[in-house]
């Protein structure tokens, strides 16, 4: 499911950015969360748009972190 982040929760285990407050994300029904929709990573100067679980389930469609699920 979709949700805003309430609080600051580590990094996302796809694109190893840090999930911060007020990021969109996916909650995942193993209680795994990842960045939902476009994020703007920093790289160097120039920034680089990601979608993180939605990128990740174009070619998998289990939990980056419980595969097995």
């Amino acid at each position: 499911s979709e949700d805003v982040l309430s609080k600051d929760a580590g990094e996302c285990a796809i694109c190893l950015e840090d999930l911060q407050q007020g990021d969109t994300i996916a909650r995942l029904p193993c209680l795994c969360i990842y960045h939902k929709g476009q994020v703007f990573l920093r790289m160097d100067i120039k920034f680089q748009e990601v979608a993180c679980i939605d990128e990740w389930f174009e070619v998998n469609r289990s939990c980056p972190e419980h595969p097995s699920d």
